[in-house]
């Protein structure tokens, strides 16, 4: 065998690294593929994101990234996932979870996750005219696998807007202001302030609701939930008396992006009584700014009991993070 044969069969993946320090994760992301998704008795194909990683031991150079790229284009992972996704259709924290374990088995690794993003169409009527539509979600399932058991997430990232309270309130001021120069009587000064929205800048803002749980959950009712838990909802038609439903709700229901996390947490722990203490939720939400050239972002992760705790008046020492309840 020549040198270079010798060197192509050298698993050097395998060997040990220089600086020996595990990994927390190592793997591919962004492959895009098409799988199939069973939601409320039916089946859809959708286009989807796959991340795959697994933890790294201090004494492995590195993971067979070559493993990770045949589960789409060659044989050995391939197979396997050809099967599951374009043969059966699965709840996407299902799919995450089959994928996971096939690679702790094929990467003989302590711990594997995967994260699942999936466009997700959501057919619509427009909130005054009544007219059909069309809006993207992202469906979201994760999976951690270990040799031994498996967690599983399932969420979704919605669209909406939030209008600025604070902003409102410095208008709401100026306005009083100069309607008492006007003339005005305090009191119908209140009363037209409390009749007219007032101008405030508003913010389009992504919503992401993760929960982990073994209950049922459907992913209609996530993005519900995040869209609620904004100044309102946002929609790709809108004829006029949509537009202005739209803007006057908005602006009659003024959030910061730390409401909206806190609002997105509540919901979904009012709209899921089941969920137990050792469950798991994450609520994020990130506001493109219309005033800064800076973005703002608020979120919030914990365990079940821990929310519940802290909504009964007894704050949380600390809330739990996703990866650490993923391997708990």
């Amino acid at each position: 065998m020549s040198s270079a044969s010798r060197k192509l069969h050298v698993d050097l993946q395998a060997s040990l690294p220089e600086v020996q320090i595990g990994l927390t994760r190592a793997g591919v992301t962004g492959v895009q593929k098409a799988i199939r998704i069973r939601h409320e008795g039916r089946e859809k194909t959708f286009a989807a994101t796959i991340s795959c990683t697994v933890d790294l031991d201090p004494l492995q150079k590195g993971v067979h990234m070559s493993r990770f790229s045949e589960s789409f284009n060659h044989v050995l992972f391939g197979e396997a996932i050809d099967e599951v996704v374009i043969g059966e259709a699965f709840l996407v924290e299902t799919l995450a979870e089959h994928i996971a374990r096939h690679i702790v088995s094929r990467q003989h690794c302590s711990r594997a996750e995967v994260r699942i993003e999936a466009q997700y169409p959501l057919p619509r009527r427009t909130p005054v005219t009544n007219l059909p539509t069309q809006d993207m979600a992202t469906l979201v399932g994760i999976a951690a696998a270990s040799p031994t058991r498996v967690r599983r997430v399932v969420g979704v990232e919605a669209w909406g807007i939030n209008a600025c309270p604070c902003a409102q309130g410095l208008v709401r001021g100026a306005a009083s202001e100069r309607l008492l120069e006007a003339g005005f009587g305090e009191g119908d000064v209140d009363r037209i302030l409390e009749l007219v929205p007032l101008a405030t800048h508003n913010q389009r803002g992504q919503g992401t609701l993760l929960i982990g749980t073994e209950c049922d959950v459907n992913a209609e009712l996530l993005v519900d939930i995040v869209e609620q838990s904004m100044s309102s909802p946002v929609y790709e038609l809108l004829k006029r008396p949509d537009e202005l439903f739209i803007v006057e709700h908005a602006h009659l229901q003024p959030r910061f992006v730390e409401d909206s996390v806190r609002y997105s947490l509540k919901g979904a722990l009012d709209r899921y009584p089941e969920l137990s203490d050792a469950d798991f939720l994450f609520a994020r939400q990130a506001n493109l700014e219309t005033i800064h050239r800076h973005d703002v972002v608020a979120e919030r992760s914990g365990t079940v009991g821990e929310l519940r705790a802290e909504l009964a008046g007894s704050a949380a020492p600390s809330h739990t993070e996703l990866r650490d309840w993923l391997t708990a």
